[in-house]
């Protein structure tokens, strides 16, 4: 009997250490190196109505708004990860068919990679500046707006996530497309 007391006060010594304390740990660093991305990074309104997330892209296929990048598991981010598909994969061909049909892409103005091929965990809420600017006639002619309008929020949205080491300028489409309906976030 004094064998298994002793094994369980260890059992539950180490799981309070373990599971607890490391747990703990990491939420403390996360709260003090990056706060906004160990809280989800959410977007709200100003009246603070949670929009998404910025670290998690949304579908978005009404022609007025940017299109992500495609997503082998339908923007759920309870589900992420990519098709494990090969480059020979009939399903993966004719997706990216459907990608470049409904961009309208061409021989002369060809789709940009990523708005053909899904990213590897499927929820990237980023396009490069290129992709995004690949989208501009379409979403100006859908807001009856000038183009140079888009191109503006996107110019304001462009960012380098790894400074001098990133060689494409990237944004985030659900922040562009609340930027296009005009609507203040925190």
């Amino acid at each position: 009997m004094q064998t298994l007391l002793s094994s369980l006060r260890i059992t539950v010594a180490t799981m309070a250490i373990c599971v607890g304390g490391y747990s703990a740990a990491v939420w403390a660093l996360g709260q003090a190196v990056t706060p906004d991305t160990a809280e989800a990074s959410i977007i709200t309104k100003a009246d603070g109505t949670i929009v998404g997330s910025r670290q998690v892209a949304q579908a978005f296929t009404r022609p007025q708004y940017f299109w992500p990048r495609p997503s082998a598991v339908n923007y759920n981010g309870a589900g992420a990860g990519g098709s494990n598909k090969s480059p020979t994969s009939k399903d993966l061909t004719a997706r990216a068919s459907q990608a470049v049909a409904a961009y309208g892409a061409t021989g002369q103005n060809p789709l940009p990679a990523e708005l053909a091929a899904a990213s590897g965990a499927g929820l990237d809420p980023h396009i490069t500046g290129r992709a995004a600017r690949y989208q501009v006639a379409r979403i100006a002619a859908a807001r009856g707006i000038a183009a140079e309008e888009v191109e503006q929020v996107i110019d304001r949205s462009l960012f380098s996530p790894g400074g001098v080491f990133t060689p494409d300028r990237l944004v985030n489409v659900l922040e562009m497309n609340l930027a296009l309906d005009g609507i203040q976030v925190r």
